[in-house]
């Protein structure tokens, strides 16, 4: 109990502070193969380009222990592009929906028309087409766009940045919120468990005040002595606190784990699942619309190539084949310590494109979700720290069972030579 606490002292803290195991995010991206034809209101066909694999390193500072058993802290990710780990290199080319275009068409969608015309014509003077040639890298870290400032002059305060726009700017070299999480010190059982985020007990980006919980930890441990039912954690990416549901009891390279997955009803709509109706308004079952956290954009999450998700989304677009085995996420987490062994979370990011009357870039583009790229989070503890894992908590447990019942096998005999000797004294 002492060990996973959050304690200087204990064996557990370093690990927890910078973190030993070897991340990896790897990005897999959807090129539109008929740009052209989805302009005139035909089915969008999509071949997944990648993955292109980084290695993440995460570093807690700014660690604070407070008086009421709380520690806050900043957890910093730096990425680094990983060539020979990779199907492909940044510098590649990928055709993709020009996002902060059709982004703003759908936002603008209910402005006057006047505004709708004058946008249009701020398009046209910049070149702005529906779809966009860029690479890798531009699309991840940020491509000087003039349509920024534009959409900003015509629409004060639409867009919350300037100049320059990438889908992970704000991923790499940043952190992900102050984070007040339990030591432990005290109650053991709420050791990791968040206490608020960003000073806030909850969130204010949904419409219920169950689906504004901060719930569970931050996400890298848990609690000891974990019941095979579920577990929580709160997601700053996903802007809400998620709940996984145990599957089964296995064995990572010899440690026992239970392994965690997503419900079904993770991004159910309202309609299926009631609890969910808070993240409306909603569309299909298996997307979640997270525009009121992302500048009220049109953007959607949900597991990749649509698993678990209402087979319409799958069919509003050609080049999908969502699977258990590919695109399912999981944890495995040794149940007797909280920490865990393997893990691969996978979400995907959805952008939501349609025609809009007055904006003549949008062409006849017919409403669908579509997919812009997936990825997974991937880490696994090896090397030394397993070592140490299986020794003292496989190994030793195992021996000194064993020990246990050879003592208790040499005392039967002791114990029945020793009755006998005290029958024959009477």
């Amino acid at each position: 109990l002492q060990n996973v606490r959050i304690d200087p002292s204990s064996i557990s803290f370093q690990m927890w502070k910078d973190i030993p195991v070897p991340f990896y995010m790897s990005v897999h991206f959807f090129e539109v193969l008929n740009p052209k034809q989805v302009l005139r209101g035909e089915k969008p066909v999509l071949s997944q380009r990648g993955p292109y694999v980084y290695r993440e390193y995460r570093v807690k500072t700014n660690i604070t222990f407070h008086e009421n058993d709380t520690v806050s802290f900043l957890e910093y990710r730096h990425l680094f592009f990983q060539p020979e780990l990779s199907n492909g290199t940044e510098d590649e080319y990928i055709v993709v929906p020009n996002i902060m275009l059709m982004g703003a068409a759908v936002m603008v969608e209910k402005l006057p028309n006047f505004v709708k015309l004058f946008l249009s014509g701020a398009l046209a003077s910049l070149k702005q087409e529906a779809f966009m040639n860029r690479t890798v890298g531009e699309i991840m870290w940020g491509y000087e766009d003039p349509l920024i400032d534009a959409v900003n002059a015509i629409i004060p305060g639409l867009l919350p940045f300037k100049g320059k726009f990438g889908l992970f700017m704000d991923f790499n070299n940043s952190n992900s919120g102050l984070f007040k999480v339990n030591t432990g010190m005290k109650n053991i059982s709420q050791v990791h468990m968040v206490e608020s985020w960003n000073g806030l007990k909850e969130v204010n980006y949904w419409r219920s005040s169950q689906c504004n919980m901060i719930n569970g930890t931050a996400g890298e441990m848990w609690p000891p002595f974990m019941s095979p039912t579920s577990l929580q954690f709160y997601s700053p990416d996903a802007c809400r606190s998620m709940t996984l549901v145990y599957e089964q009891s296995g064995q990572f390279r010899g440690v026992p784990t239970y392994r965690f997955v997503a419900p079904t009803t993770l991004f159910a709509n309202g309609t299926d699942y009631p609890p969910n109706e808070g993240f409306c308004p909603c569309m299909q079952s298996g997307i979640q619309n997270v525009s009121t956290c992302r500048f009220n954009a049109p953007m959607f999450i949900s597991h990749p190539h649509f698993y678990n998700a209402d087979p319409a989304l799958v069919d509003a677009v050609e080049g999908l084949h969502p699977s258990k085995e590919q695109h399912g996420l999981f944890l495995d987490v040794h149940p007797m310590t909280g920490i865990p062994m393997n893990c691969s979370i996978k979400l995907q990011l959805n952008l939501y494109i349609k025609h809009v009357s007055g904006i003549l870039q949008t062409g006849q583009i017919k409403p669908v979700v579509l997919p812009l790229l997936w990825f997974a989070e991937s880490g696994s503890i090896e090397g030394s720290v397993l070592k140490q894992f299986y020794t003292n908590l496989v190994l030793l447990p195992l021996v000194l069972e064993y020990l246990q019942y050879i003592l208790l096998g040499l005392s039967v005999p002791l114990i029945l030579s020793a009755a006998f000797l005290v029958a024959r004294r009477k």
